[in-house]
């Protein structure tokens, strides 16, 4: 038997470490299948990726499903987050899916390709003489096989490369489904100090852990930063940089003093703080001492050798514009490199699409089920934001202009409305297709 793992990707520079790790199941769990990985992206024309998987994003997956099924006698297999949560309905509706497994994949795959009787198959949802059947939802305890093998590195070449050391979250925020993975578990740390030096050494620029919550075991993320600076230069390129997903409320003082040295570069933080509104925070589980984290997200600023990023999401419950501006400049003052703007997804299994109804949330029925309106934010106050982002990632997240925005906000003490203006007027600009067509607006 043959099975071929595809994955749709936003950008060639970006991989996808799910599939390997469902061909690493089926190498450990189910040798006797053969499994093939296919990586496109979302810019391919769907007839060129239907070739690519002939001869060798949930929409487009199930488009490209249909024609395939279509086309050629095969079995179409489903997993993620996207299809996880709404298994019984999509296999109602799209009468071309034959199976989908829900949760962890690595070892429910393999026994699917193994033939194994499907009802004995943890987390898989199928049809029996037409009834829809869901089996006994599982969570896994044992590490995942490694999915780094040579046709990864060759598949890899020069991209970003993915390493997860845990699975899971301890937290559980209502826009987001990790903390539904069940309890964290850690993966063990010699094998992924392995397969940091391999990664490391694999021509790509950036190695970025997945891990929800990487310093949530603070002892661990201290052993695997102290090994990162110790081979740097060494077993580690200086070319290579590092990304982390911190929370900040969880560094202390014994953290940041092994954060001082860092060579500059090599470690890159993404910090979440989502907003200042303590209300807020509360309606989507996040409780957190406000005072604690900037002070963190300050001292990490302050060293100087560490690439920061911080996240607000526009849309949350009870964040309305001027809530949001105060979010907004809170976040500006702190100082980090990046302060990314995300527009709040309302996603399958996550704890605000139950609620959605409750809070009175409009949002995209397709991908990327992107907010709309909420009854504190208007329709046209979430497109007013939109322009505000727009022009906020070109003339600041984009490092460009940080010297111009630095002088600007110094005249109008107020990020918030100096942003909101420029993004309203360059939405007027007829000319807006160059970067020289934006630096000469922002001149004038």
């Amino acid at each position: 038997m043959k099975a071929l793992l595809c994955a749709i990707n936003s950008k060639y520079i970006h991989s996808t470490l799910a599939v390997w790790y469902m061909a690493s199941g089926i190498n450990k769990y189910a040798p006797g299948v053969k499994a093939k990985v296919l990586e496109a992206t979302i810019n391919e024309d769907n007839e060129k990726i239907l070739e690519k998987i002939l001869s060798y994003n949930k929409e487009m997956i199930l488009l490209l499903a249909e024609k395939l099924k279509e086309k050629k006698n095969v079995k179409i297999v489903l997993g993620g987050p996207e299809v996880s949560y709404n298994a019984s309905e999509l296999l109602e509706k799209y009468p071309f899916i034959d199976y989908i497994l829900c949760g962890e994949g690595e070892k429910s795959f393999a026994q699917l390709c193994n033939g194994v009787p499907l009802n004995i198959i943890d987390n898989l949802c199928y049809r029996d003489v037409g009834k829809i059947m869901r089996n006994l939802e599982k969570n896994e305890t044992d590490d995942p096989p490694p999915p780094y093998t040579e046709d990864y590195f060759k598949a890899l070449n020069g991209r970003i490369a993915y390493i997860e050391t845990s699975r899971g979250c301890p937290f559980r925020c209502g826009f987001c489904l990790s903390g539904r993975c069940g309890t964290i578990r850690f993966f063990d740390i010699n094998e992924a100090k392995e397969n940091i030096i391999k990664l490391a050494n694999s021509g790509t620029k950036t190695v970025k852990f997945i891990d929800r919550t990487f310093n949530a075991d603070k002892k661990r993320a201290i052993e695997i930063f102290n090994f990162i600076i110790d081979n740097y230069g060494k077993k580690v390129p200086p070319s290579v940089c590092f990304h982390f997903e911190i929370e900040g409320e969880l560094l202390d003082d014994e953290t940041i003093n092994v954060l001082k040295k860092a060579p500059e570069g090599l470690f890159q933080f993404e910090i979440g703080i989502q907003s200042f509104n303590e209300k807020t925070l509360e309606s989507i589980n996040r409780k957190c001492n406000l005072e604690r984290l900037c002070k963190r997200i300050n001292q990490v600023v302050a060293l100087e050798n560490i690439h920061v990023h911080t996240d607000l999401i526009i849309g949350l419950p009870f964040e309305n514009i001027e809530s949001f501006e105060n979010s907004f400049n809170k976040a500006y003052d702190l100082g980090a490199q990046m302060l990314q703007i995300g527009f709040l997804k309302i996603l399958n299994g996550a704890d605000l699409k139950d609620k959605s109804v409750d809070y009175k949330l409009r949002y995209q029925s397709k991908p990327p089920y992107e907010i709309i309106s909420t009854p504190w934010l208007s329709d046209n106050d979430v497109k007013k934001l939109h322009l505000l982002e727009d022009v906020f990632e070109k003339a600041y997240n984009s490092g460009r202009f940080l010297r111009t925005c630095g002088y600007l906000v110094s005249l109008t003490k107020n990020p918030f409305k100096l942003f909101m203006k420029l993004g309203n007027a360059w939405s007027k600009c007829e000319n807006k297709k160059t970067l020289d067509d934006f630096s000469k607006f922002l001149f004038d």
